[in-house]
């Protein structure tokens, strides 16, 4: 097995990355998914969360309204901080399993697509990492439109992570996003080749 972290700013691309190195064959540990399905109503940390915030960060189906506990939490350190403590831990477990599961399967390539890869230590676990990079106007603009923000919501969002520009001094691979589609596509599939012929010649100097 072959652990590629791959992580980004928010909005910056990541996500269509990931469906580009599943579409080649990739095993794919999403993160915001993990976090998504353990906030699932009724499971502890949703209950953790309700216990908190109350019930205005619910929508109707009991489900969390992502966009109202994201206007609390950026705005707060201490909520911030709460839900983190709360999350990241069931999170990491989750991703753990995960891991495991795929870590017998010796010709797999597995991504762990991970917003927080740095922050929370991530890279240090994996064979190498990517960044999937854009400029900052880039993202502002992508993030207001895509989530309906104003210019200040979306910056507080951009603000809380680690800037691009100093998650670049630590990348093994940067994937430039700030072109067409297919400009992306051209260096995911060129780094992907390289990954495999690596994992190749490994594998033919153990059978060897």
């Amino acid at each position: 097995m072959y652990l590629i972290g791959l992580t980004g700013g928010i909005a910056s691309g990541k996500s269509t990355v990931s469906k580009m190195l599943v579409s080649f064959g990739a095993r794919l540990i999403d993160a915001d998914q993990i976090a998504r399905e353990i906030v699932e109503p009724y499971k502890p940390a949703w209950q953790d969360i309700v216990n908190k915030f109350g019930e205005k960060v619910l929508q109707a189906d009991k489900t969390i309204h992502r966009a109202k506990l994201g206007d609390i939490i950026f705005s707060d350190k201490e909520s911030k901080e709460y839900l983190n403590f709360v999350t990241h831990p069931r999170i990491k477990a989750e991703i753990k399993n995960q891991i495991a599961r795929y870590s017998n399967e010796k010709n797999a390539i597995l991504i762990l697509d991970i917003p927080l890869l740095y922050e929370s230590g991530w890279d240090k676990t994996t064979d190498e990492n990517w960044l999937v990079y854009v400029q900052q106007a880039l993202q502002l603009h992508r993030l207001m439109a895509r989530n309906q923000l104003s210019e200040k919501k979306a910056m507080d969002r951009i603000n809380s992570q680690i800037l691009l520009e100093d998650k670049m001094k630590h990348a093994d691979y940067i994937i430039d996003n700030n072109g067409a589609l297919e400009y992306t596509r051209e260096q995911v599939l060129a780094r992907w080749n390289e990954v495999k012929k690596k994992m190749e010649e490994k594998g033919n100097q153990f059978n060897g």
